[in-house]
C-alpha cells in the first residue's frame, strides 16, 4: 500500500483577466457539485484589503507573494476537490505552474484582445489595466504569458464564441478522459 495520498483531482481554470474563469467556474460548479474557489477572493480575505489596495501598498510583488501562499494552501495534501479560478498572472511563477498541474486538470481559457478589452473596460478593480493604453497593456501581458499558460494547460479553450454552459460541458468531458487516463 502506498503511503502517498492520491493527488487532488480538481479542475483549475487559468487565463488572462476577462476570459471567463469566474463565469465558467460557476457553471462547472453547478454541473459537477465541487466547490468553486477564486484565488483572488482568498487573497483579498488573507490580506484584509482589496486587490487595488494590495497593489498600492506592495505592488505586484506583494500580490504575487500572497497568490503563491494561497495556492500553496489550496494544494495541501488531503485538500478537497474543487473548481479553482485563478488570477491571470498566477502562471508567471514556475512554482505556481507546478502546483496547478499537481492539483488537477488545468484549462487555459482564452479570448481575443477585443473581447478581453470589452469585458474588462468597466472594471476599476484591475490594477494592471489602469494605464493610458489598456489595449497595449493587454497585448503586452498576453504575449508574455501565453507560453506560460500553454506550459501549464492540459486543455485550451477559446471562450469568445460559446456560452458558459457549452464550455463547461466540453471541459467536463475532457476532464473525464484526462482523469481516466491517469
Amino acid at each position: 500500500m502506498s503511503t502517498q495520498e492520491e493527488p487532488v483531482k480538481s479542475i483549475v481554470l487559468v487565463g488572462f483577466m476577462g476570459c471567463g474563469k469566474t463565469t465558467i467556474g460557476r457553471a462547472l460548479e453547478k454541473r459537477l457539485g465541487y466547490a468553486f474557489v477564486d484565488t483572488d477572493d482568498l487573497i483579498v480575505a488573507k490580506a484584509g484589503m482589496r486587490i487595488p489596495e494590495i497593489f498600492e501598498r506592495g505592488g505586484e510583488t506583494l500580490f504575487r507573494q500572497l497568490e503563491g501562499a494561497v495556492l500553496q494552501e489550496l494544494s495541501a495534501p488531503g485538500a478537497p476537490r474543487r473548481i479553482l479560478s485563478t488570477g491571470g498572472g498566477i502562471v508567471t511563477r514556475r512554482r505556481n505552474r507546478s502546483l496547478l498541474r499537481e492539483m488537477g486538470f488545468v484549462v487555459w481559457l482564452q479570448a481575443p484582445v477585443d473581447t478581453i478589452l470589452e469585458r474588462t473596460s468597466r472594471n476599476r478593480e484591475r490594477p494592471l489595466l489602469q494605464t493610458g493604453n489598456p489595449r497595449e497593456t493587454i497585448e503586452h501581458l498576453l504575449a508574455e504569458r501565453q507560453p506560460l499558460y500553454h506550459a501549464a494547460a492540459d486543455l485550451e479553450v477559446d471562450t469568445s464564441g460559446l456560452d458558459a454552459d457549452e464550455i463547461a460541458c466540453g471541459i467536463l468531458e475532457s476532464a473525464r478522459y484526462h482523469f481516466a487516463a491517469k
